[in-house]
């Protein structure tokens, strides 16, 4: 089961948050990095547009990314949001275990605890 980095862009910052809180509290995510005012150039519906947004980083394990990608297809405003998972080559084996860990429906959850 590895690790995975999924992309996503919202256009307010109560969207990201939303989406973000909903990722983690239903345990499809570790941890969500919300990155404010991505400015994004992109072609949509024969035009040229440019927009600002917000950038989601979704950091979690393989096994749980159809659920990440029902849950943005459900929860996003976008007729048709950026969906990209990245597969996590390697990385620090702590981090890894404690993101593994935090998607695990049997592991205690305690919000606002030094995890």
């Amino acid at each position: 089961m590895g690790a995975i980095v999924v992309i996503t862009t919202v256009g307010t910052e109560e969207e990201a948050n939303s989406l973000a809180g909903e990722l983690v509290g239903r345990r499809h995510a570790a941890c969500v990095n919300v990155l404010p005012i991505a400015r994004s150039v992109y072609r949509w519906q024969g035009k040229i547009r440019e927009d600002s947004e917000f950038l989601l980083l979704i950091k979690s394990v393989s096994d749980r990314y159809p659920a990440i990608e029902a849950a943005i297809q459900e929860l996003h405003s976008y007729e048709l949001p950026e969906i990209l998972c990245l597969n996590v080559g390697d990385g620090e084996q702590k981090y890894l275990r404690w993101l593994s860990e935090s998607v695990d429906r049997d592991s205690p959850t305690v919000r606002g605890a030094d995890e």
